[in-house]
């Protein structure tokens, strides 16, 4: 069985093109990338409102898009987009999927997905900052 984690996008980015796990330079991005590595998965994915699901090492371009102003059938599009590249990664029945992501960049995913965690579930992203802070000092 493997474990993976996905990381949603987040705004604050890098001006120029770089591997997407340099690019997002946000506090709570570096702190979900941290905690992610530290869980020793198979594979790390950052989910890209405008790239879709993404390797660490992939070359970016910045952008300004998110799923938080997409709406709901272009989010559905680009959830089908993530699942489709999804199967021919991992065993969605089988596999274990940790997301690191908010409730929009979930919604469509998880009913495709049988074994997943979300360890930061409702909480803001001042609780978020915090909650990965004392995982990582452990």
């Amino acid at each position: 069985m493997k474990k993976v984690v996905l990381i949603s996008c987040v705004s604050k980015k890098l001006p120029y093109k770089s591997k997407a796990q340099d690019l997002y330079i946000s506090p709570l991005f570096k702190l979900n990338l941290k905690y992610a590595r530290s869980l020793n998965p198979d594979n790390i994915f950052i989910l890209s409102a405008k790239y879709g699901l993404v390797d660490l090492e992939e070359k970016i371009e910045p952008y300004d898009k998110t799923l938080n102003t997409m709406p709901v059938e272009e989010i559905k599009s680009w959830a089908n987009n993530i699942i489709e590249k999804l199967k021919n990664l991992i065993n969605l029945d089988e596999d274990r999927v940790i997301f690191l992501a908010g409730e929009k960049y979930r919604r469509y995913l998880l009913p495709y997905i049988k074994n997943y965690e979300i360890p930061l579930k409702g909480l803001t992203i001042g609780r978020q900052l915090q909650s990965l802070t004392e995982k990582l000092s452990i």
